[in-house]
This record gives C-alpha cells, sequence and structure tokens, in this order.
C-alpha cells in the first residue's frame, strides 16, 4: 500500500470565491454524444469479452470524430440533404484461446442503439453514415488482462473533488432537467442538444442556455418566439426552488436569436442537435466524470470515455478519486471540501499508485489531526477494493459524461 499523505490546503472554498465559470453539454451535444457512445460501446465489448472468454481483454475504444451532416431547418418541418459521418475507432481484441467475436458488428450495434435510445428524431440507418475503424489488438497481451490485479498502462495522474458548488449543481440540473421526459412531453420542440454555462459573480448566477429547437413543432415565427419565453420562464421556475445560498439565477435562453432575420434568425434544427449541419464533434472534449466542466477547479488531462475499465488508469483514477472525495466529504465531520490525487507508474499493479494524497478546506476550528486518519483510510480503502471498482465500471455503474 503506497504512502497516502492528507494536508490542508489553504484556498478560499468555491462557494466563497468572487467569481466561478461552470459549462455542462448536454445529451444531444456532438461532443458528448461521441463520449457516450464510445463509452457503450466499451461496456458492451466488455460484457461480450465476459461472456466468451470469462475476462476482460485489451481494448481502447475512445477515438472518434462525428462529422456534420447538412440540414435545411424550415418552419414547420425541414429535410436533412447529407447524413452525419460517424468515425470511430482503436484497437480491441478479437480473438483468445481459439475464440473469436465480432468487435466491428458489437461496436457498430451500440453506436446505432445509443442514438436510438437518446436522441428522438435522429434514425441511425438513414441519418448517420459509420465508418468503423475499430482493428484487432494484439493476441499477445491477453495474458496481461488475466492477471489478479492488471498492471497500469500509463504513467498518469487524475484528480477528483467534492462538494459541487452551488453553481456546479444548478448548471447540471439545469441540463438535465431541458433532457427530462417530463420535459420534452410539455415541450416537444426542445431538443437533445443543450449547451448551458454558468457565470456566478458573488451571489448572482446568470446562466446562459442553447436549446436547438426541432423545426417540426414550430409552426411559425411567433410560435417559436413564445415558446421560447415559455421554456425560459418553466427553467427559472425549476431552478428557484433549488437555490441555496445564491441571490438571483438568471436565465438567457438561445441568444443570437434575431426576429429581424426569419428562419436565420432562429436556433431551430431538423433533428434536434447541431451535429445533423452545424458542429462536429469529438472524444474528450465535452463533460468530465462528474457531467461538468468547471474551470475554477483543477482538472486531469484524460478522457475517460471508451478506455477498458480494467486497466486504463486514466479512466480508473479519473472516476475514483471523484468517488473518494465525495465519500470523505460525506463521511468526516470538518470537512468543507476536498480534493483527491491519485498518480500512477506504468506497469504498477493499479491499486498500488506512484503517489497518493488528499487536500482539505476544513471548517474552522478543525484541527487536520482531527480528521487526518479517517480521510488517508477511505482512500486505503478504495485501493484495496480496487478489483470491485473496477468490476463496478465494467457494469457501467459509474457515468463519465
Amino acid at each position: 500500500m503506497p504512502k497516502i499523505t492528507v494536508e490542508t490546503l489553504n484556498q478560499t472554498p468555491g462557494e466563497q470565491q468572487r467569481f466561478e465559470l461552470v459549462e455542462r453539454k448536454g445529451i444531444g451535444h456532438p461532443d458528448t454524444i461521441c463520449d457516450a457512445i464510445m463509452e457503450d460501446i466499451s461496456l458492451a465489448l466488455c460484457r461480450e469479452y465476459l461472456a466468451a472468454f470469462g475476462r476482460v481483454l485489451h481494448f481502447n475504444v475512445d477515438k472518434c470524430l462525428l462529422a456534420a451532416g447538412r440540414t435545411e431547418p424550415r418552419l414547420g418541418g425541414g429535410k436533412v440533404t447529407a447524413p452525419m459521418r460517424f468515425i470511430y475507432g482503436d484497437r480491441a481484441a478479437a480473438e483468445c484461446g481459439g475464440m473469436r467475436i465480432d468487435i466491428e458488428a458489437i461496436a457498430e450495434a451500440g453506436a446505432k442503439q445509443w442514438l436510438r435510445s437518446h436522441l428522438r428524431f435522429v434514425e441511425p440507418e438513414k441519418h448517420v453514415i459509420f465508418q468503423n475503424e475499430l482493428k484487432e489488438g494484439s493476441p499477445e497481451l491477453a495474458d496481461l488482462f488475466a492477471r489478479e490485479i492488471i498492471g497500469a498502462n500509463d504513467t498518469s495522474v487524475a484528480v477528483g473533488y467534492a462538494p459541487m458548488t452551488e453553481t456546479e449543481r444548478l448548471v447540471l440540473l439545469c441540463e438535465r432537467e431541458l433532457n427530462s421526459p417530463a420535459f420534452k412531453q410539455r415541450f416537444p420542440e426542445a431538443g437533445e442538444d443543450v449547451k448551458v454555462m454558468g457565470y456566478r459573480r458573488d451571489r448572482k448566477l446568470d446562466l446562459t442556455v442553447a436549446v436547438a429547437f426541432v423545426d417540426r413543432f414550430v409552426p411559425d415565427a411567433a410560435s417559436y418566439f413564445a415558446r421560447k419565453q415559455e421554456i425560459t420562464a418553466a427553467l427559472a421556475d425549476r431552478l428557484s426552488h433549488e437555490q441555496r445560498t445564491l441571490d438571483r439565477v438568471t436565465v438567457t435562453l438561445n441568444t443570437l436569436d434575431d426576429p429581424t432575420r426569419g428562419d436565420a434568425g432562429m436556433y431551430l434544427t431538423v433533428l434536434g442537435t447541431s451535429a445533423e449541419g452545424g458542429d462536429c464533434g469529438q472524444v474528450g472534449r465535452g463533460n468530465k466524470v462528474n457531467g461538468i466542466i468547471s474551470l475554477n477547479r483543477p482538472i486531469g488531462t484524460e478522457a475517460a470515455a471508451g478506455k477498458n475499465p480494467v486497466s486504463h488508469v486514466g479512466k480508473i483514477y479519473t472516476l475514483l478519486t471523484h468517488r473518494l472525495a465525495a465519500e470523505i466529504h460525506e463521511s468526516v465531520p470538518g470537512v468543507r471540501e476536498v480534493y483527491v490525487w491519485l498518480g500512477s507508474q506504468i506497469g504498477a499493479p493499479i491499486d498500488q499508485p506512484a503517489i497518493a494524497f488528499a487536500q482539505l478546506i476544513l471548517e474552522p476550528g478543525v484541527a487536520l489531526a482531527d480528521v487526518q486518519p479517517a480521510a488517508a483510510s477511505f482512500i486505503e480503502r478504495g485501493l484495496a477494493n480496487m478489483k470491485e471498482f473496477t468490476a463496478q465500471l465494467i457494469r457501467g455503474e459509474w457515468p463519465v459524461c
């Protein structure tokens, strides 16, 4: 077990900093689409490996590009003139012990199923061209993955933190509300492509929200701007019930709109995502594993989506640090804010990081000696239970976007 360091962090807690900037890219944003599909492919491969070989083999499927298609949005309903192109791949073992699985078929089926399940108006066979560049990995690596505790595939550092600030929590809630089934039933014209940017100045939070409207539900310009007002009001009302310490939360929707420019002055889409014609996507450009992009926080460099959940420390440690930070904050009295850091050394067992430490912002009057043993014990237990944690990742119990 590595030596675990716990220290105090002499820093103003996030809630008390004068400025805060937080972003959330919704489920229909091109970057989030890429992250989510590649993670689903990763989980599908894990299931097939376990069923066929009894263990997860070597793979990483964290490379993809969603190239925008072309559409002609129109009030009352436009059309798709050129499909999107989903280019994806990397490496995955297809054979072990004389048995083979069809990794290309598994990947494409997983991608299509995700699109059907999450984007209401995207028909994969009609609206997307799939360019599968997933190739077989080295069969010689199978032995590495048969070990009880697998060695780290890279030298990498990850950091996680807890708790979320009110700004972070409201930015996340805002997108989830917009993409909830109940909200879609009430406002079917609200597409899945949502982006929320939160700017907090002292105790005032301004949310700039982009929502792709689905043109078939918008008969005319008057309806667009009326529904835009209704959506803004509904969202502001929902958020008002979740305010705790902020004095004001302001919601501004689709700020590029211009009523004088006709169809071009409204955020209209045919399928509910800008990937249909205006924006491309890529793995690693979206949300961090806790669902947001918080610019006031330290951020690791790894993209977790699609990476192997039993060997890729960039994925494992990024998710584990957030989990450990949350456990320490929830369970250790006197701890106001927590940052947990883990660093790997390539080849070393993943449950034995080269460095492990926690930084704690303490409540007034609390001494480090009061909390250090408990905080360290959570990290020790987390590393000791690495096999169970990676099993949870294989089952998809910890989302990455």
